[in-house]
């Protein structure tokens, strides 16, 4: 049985982990995070500015806001698998 990761729908996220730097492919995630605040910040100053529309700006700080909450649920669960880890008597 294989497992294939689930990946977050992110602008920019990698297509699949690579298998030897797996830094590489967590850092890939963290800067497609960081894409997603950034548009959401471009969306809503360009409806501040007149440019853009109000629907494209709630829309994007939605996406951004549903990233922000995977990736800190995400984190989390790490954390507490980690956690686990290390309790274990050996």
């Amino acid at each position: 049985m294989k497992v294939e990761l689930l990946l977050p729908d992110l602008p920019g996220a990698p297509e699949r982990p690579k298998t030897d730097e797996g830094a590489t492919f967590f850092a890939d995630i963290a800067r497609a995070l960081g894409s997603t605040l950034e548009h959401a910040q471009s969306a809503e100053d360009a409806f501040a500015a007149g440019a853009g529309s109000l629907q494209a700006a709630i829309y994007e700080r939605a996406r951004a806001d549903v990233a922000l909450s995977v990736a800190t649920a995400a984190a989390g669960r790490a954390t507490q698998a980690i956690q686990s880890i290390l309790n274990m008597q050996v």
